[in-house]
């Protein structure tokens, strides 16, 4: 399960709708030494594909934000970005670019610009299994 703050929930929404017709792409971070996925921070990312049928961050932004994680005692537990005309759910090129079966993957379907449809998931191999996203109104206090 996905532990989402409602204000980082719209601010990935956001992201997305200021990239499209571009993909947007980012890292959602939670506290170190917490095993659950509880988002903290939103780490938007630019798209060096600037396409809008993929996506790849930036090494160096990406080198970046990781440094920005470990001084803030955070680790990543998801990776998010959007599809502009499909649905929220992971491409054959997403399969097979997931990093590991502990991170989450968040989509957000831009195909309806003005109803997003946001979806997470776990990627195993070529497993992929939905995972409830839990929006909520207040910061998780830890």
């Amino acid at each position: 399960m996905l532990r989402l703050p409602r204000r980082l929930y719209e601010e990935i929404i956001a992201h997305g709708r200021r990239a499209y017709p571009k993909e947007a792409c980012g890292i959602l971070a939670g506290p170190v030494g917490d095993e659950d996925h509880v988002v903290v921070q939103v780490y938007p990312m630019s798209n060096v594909e600037d396409s809008p049928i993929g996506y790849a961050m930036d090494p160096r932004e990406q080198l970046s934000v990781e440094q920005s994680m470990r001084q803030r005692r955070q680790r990543m537990v998801g990776i998010y970005h959007s599809h502009t005309a499909t649905e929220a759910y992971p491409s054959s090129v997403d399969i097979g670019l997931a990093i590991s079966p502990d991170v989450s993957y968040v989509l957000v379907s831009l195909r309806r610009l003005t109803h997003p449809d946001v979806k997470s998931y776990r990627i195993d191999g070529t497993t992929v299994t939905p995972e409830p996203i839990v929006v909520h109104d207040q910061a998780v206090s830890r």
